[in-house]
């Protein structure tokens, strides 16, 4: 590729690499990410974050007998599915963010992040959730939050470069519906709903690498990697068997592909614009990539020659795919 790519959909169920193939590209020199895989050095962004402050805001709730905004209990889907659109809203602001080089300072980050979940969530055709609860429960849940919600907008602000110049932007994100289901998923569910929900700024820069695994292997990897003493970690974080059934039991990308009317491509709709995202597949059904979790310097080199000719493989369709668009 002789350009780089602007934006990276970092796409699967949960557990299949996602994070890890992340922390590996994130590990690279800017022109090893050039010549290896045409992207420029990684700027990063995830849903996951939002997620579990949203998890912790129903588990203060619940713990002083309030019912969970955002969840019934911590082994549950989210209660209202349109909150899987309230997650691409963040993930939109964020990215305006990076754009414009905004770096917010807040003096309470709970509190902000807060506000920004409920906006994200009106924007996605929600109604504000935590602003409706009586002022000073909000200040009450808001104390044993904030570490964790200075972590997530520290982390936010780090990614901030002066210039996205050279720079791709990889966005993460896990999405699917119940094991069973037929397609098309309903709505919001599945890369159909959330794809549709991505600002059309990200929509005209954007390719998509999917990292492919069974939903069984999935299952298997989510009880592998987690660590219920670090449950807000990228890395090591665990998804409840409910909702990996509930929520992730089944994909749509194979069958976006299917339909899109274009080879090595999804279709995408919005605000009466027809976007067609190239896709390139990493097949990861064998695990390539479980050892990114192990410090770098624990790192084989059969086991990193083995996911470069993978992640390869899945950036030359990549490539292909882009040349047809």
């Amino acid at each position: 590729m002789s350009k780089h790519i602007d934006v990276l959909l970092l796409l699967a169920l949960p557990a299949s690499g996602k994070s890890e193939a992340r922390r590996y590209l994130a590990s690279l020199s800017p022109e090893e990410c050039q010549e290896q895989f045409g992207i420029g050095h990684t700027v990063q962004l995830d849903d996951f974050p939002y997620v579990h402050i949203m998890r912790r805001v129903s588990d203060e709730l619940t713990a002083r007998g309030h019912a969970g905004l955002f969840f019934i209990s911590p082994a549950l889907p989210f209660r209202n599915p349109v909150d899987w659109l309230t997650l691409i809203e963040l993930i939109n602001e964020d990215y305006t963010d990076l754009v414009n080089g905004h770096k917010p300072a807040p003096e309470s980050a709970a509190l902000w992040v807060f506000d920004r979940i409920d906006a994200a969530r009106v924007r996605a055709g929600g109604e504000a959730a935590i602003g409706a609860l009586p002022a000073e429960l909000k200040r009450e849940i808001a104390g044993p939050i904030e570490d964790e919600a200075r972590k997530l907008l520290d982390d936010k602000v780090a990614e901030v470069p002066d210039s996205l110049e050279g720079k791709t932007v990889v966005i993460e994100f896990a999405r699917g519906c119940a094991d069973g289901q037929n397609y098309p998923f309903p709505h919001p569910f599945g890369y159909q709903a959330s794809l549709a929900q991505l600002s059309g700024e990200i929509l005209a820069k954007s390719s998509i690498l999917y990292i492919w695994v069974t939903p069984e292997e999935s299952r298997r990897k989510n009880a592998a990697r987690t660590d219920p003493d670090d449950p807000g970690s990228i890395l090591h974080h665990g998804v409840p068997l409910a909702v990996m059934y509930g929520d992730y039991g089944v994909c749509d990308m194979s069958y976006l592909l299917e339909t899109s009317g274009k080879p090595d491509a999804v279709k995408v709709e919005r605000d009466g614009k027809t976007y067609f995202l190239p896709v390139g597949r990493f097949d990861n059904r064998v695990d390539k990539t479980s050892f990114i979790r192990e410090e770098p310097s624990h790192w084989s080199a059969e086991d990193v020659a083995a996911l470069q000719e993978g992640m390869r493989e899945a950036f030359d369709q990549l490539a292909h795919g882009s040349a047809g668009q």
